[in-house]
């Protein structure tokens, strides 16, 4: 049986007030709809090729620090480099890494580079003092730009941002490791030449780690203690760093290039003792358990206050 208008009318309202209820519920679903169109047309115009390229590079600027969240570069005023005739000890992997480096700088092929080895012996040091050579000396010098290793999953988004810009870019990542291997193993893989695309010709990447093949020493043994097929943890890794094709190894340094280098330090800042400042120094090495770059300057600077004075660079 057909019910009447009237019948309607008691169950669901007068046909007026249903009518406003679709009205507004069309209203809302338009607004939606419109909403979704929008978000699609940003996302569309985010993933087309080179969409970021100097979209959100600045003008000016030697050294950047990447923002994963904003994926943009942020400047850094002023980078603490020593001049590479201060870096002591490490003359075969400095002359190394600055060929490399000028080669990248000058347009030609150069190579990505690993910096592993021992604490405190100038790994990232040697990095920005080569940079900072680099822009005392060349016209058209790279830039700097630093990725923290928890964002290497992001590095694929850096790459798009840097891509197709006319300037150079040293990428750099300091101290890298991988406690989680399988979430950033793959980013970092595809960027040094084993994507589709492969790396940009703009961009070099650099990277230092305490350990060769980057993996923490328990990971390792673990793989090894429990896996079904326990050279396939190894294997994986040391893939990961035949695509460096620069390995350059730091090695603690002796006793005659610790006093070396602090010696360097106290020329360069013009430090006069009236003491003999050697003993004061195989000392400071000794409580600390080990000689190095990094000892080196702590103690100059340590010397550099007792003598009231400030020391940087």
């Amino acid at each position: 049986m057909l019910k009447t208008r009237d019948t309607c009318s008691k169950q669901h309202g007068k046909p007026t007030e249903l009518l406003q209820v679709t009205d507004k519920n069309k209203q809302s679903f338009e607004e939606q709809i419109a909403r979704l169109t929008r978000a699609v047309d940003a996302l569309a115009d985010a993933i087309k090729p080179g969409a970021n390229a100097g979209g959100k590079l600045p003008n000016t600027g030697n050294a950047f620090v990447f923002d994963a969240d904003a994926c943009a570069l942020q400047p850094v005023a002023h980078v603490s480099a020593p001049p590479l005739s201060l870096l002591i000890g490490i003359d075969r992997v400095k002359d190394s890494l600055l060929e490399n480096s000028e080669r990248f700088a000058n347009g030609f092929s150069a190579n990505n580079a690993l910096l592993w080895g021992a604490r405190g012996m100038g790994k990232s040091t040697l990095v920005k003092a080569v940079h900072r050579y680099l822009v005392e000396n060349i016209e058209q010098a790279p830039a700097l730009v630093e990725i923290h290793r928890e964002d290497i999953a992001a590095l694929p988004k850096l790459l798009t941002l840097l891509r197709g810009a006319e300037r150079r870019f040293i990428l750099y990542c300091d101290d890298l490791s991988f406690n989680r291997p399988d979430q950033d193993f793959k980013a970092l893989k595809s960027v040094l030449e084993g994507g589709l695309e492969g790396r940009p010709s703009n961009v070099i990447f650099y990277a230092t780690s305490n350990r060769r093949h980057m993996l923490p020493r328990q990971m390792i043994d673990q793989e090894g203690a429990t896996g079904i097929h326990p050279n396939e943890a190894m294997d994986e890794t040391i893939a990961l760093s035949d695509r460096f094709g620069l390995w350059l190894g730091f090695h603690p340094c002796d006793q005659a290039e610790y006093l070396a280098i602090i010696e360097g330090y106290l020329a360069e800042f013009g430090l006069n003792t009236a003491e003999d400042w050697q003993p004061a120094a195989l000392e400071w090495a000794k409580t600390r358990g080990n000689r190095s770059g990094r000892t080196a300057w702590q103690f100059v600077q340590n010397l550099a206050g007792e003598l009231g004075q400030f020391v940087k660079f």
